[in-house]
């Protein structure tokens, strides 16, 4: 079996690689996955200039944006499935866009501004993971209490012993 990040074999890189380096985008090909989906592996600081570029080549939708953990002491992932939607699609062209981020200060651009869908997906990333989505209009937390200390998803996270809800009733 072919993990998600690894290629496979000497897979050639796909559509959406191929026209991101001939246009100049600095990104590595990850191959594909399971289901086919090509995997663009992207700096923090170039994915606002590659998800700009990839929505005015077409990827107008984005799916999913989300986060996972590699482990303790390993990189945080954002994620990004993006598709190609137009009025008669069947089968939409997609792509996912990873940035890998260090776990000790975990920031990357937000693309709130391209894709408006990323509004609550970056902020749930954000409370589970503690990755800070820069620019992002109402970085706050989502599903865990605003004095919540730490990040419940992280695979190193310690639960704290219990949580004292106040003014509950």
């Amino acid at each position: 079996m072919v993990k998600e990040t690894e290629a496979v074999g000497t897979e050639q890189p796909g559509e959406v690689s191929t026209w991101l380096s001939e246009n100049g985008f600095a990104h590595e090909y990850l191959g594909r996955d399971r289901s086919t989906v090509e995997l663009i592996k992207v700096d923090a600081q170039v994915l606002l200039p590659i998800a700009s570029a990839l929505y005015a080549y077409g990827f107008n939708y984005l799916q999913c944006q989300g986060a996972y953990d590699e482990g303790p002491g390993q990189e945080l992932v954002s994620f990004y499935h993006l598709l190609k939607v137009d009025d008669d699609v069947t089968d939409p062209e997609e792509v996912r866009v990873k940035v890998y981020l260090p776990r000790n200060n975990p920031v990357v651009p937000s693309v709130y501004w391209i894709w408006k869908a990323a509004d609550f997906q970056e902020r749930e990333a954000y409370d589970m993971y503690g990755i800070v989505y820069e620019g992002h209009p109402n970085l706050k937390r989502l599903l865990m209490p605003e004095d919540w200390i730490g990040w419940p998803l992280r695979k190193d996270y310690i639960s704290p012993d219990f949580y004292e809800l106040q003014d509950a009733y």
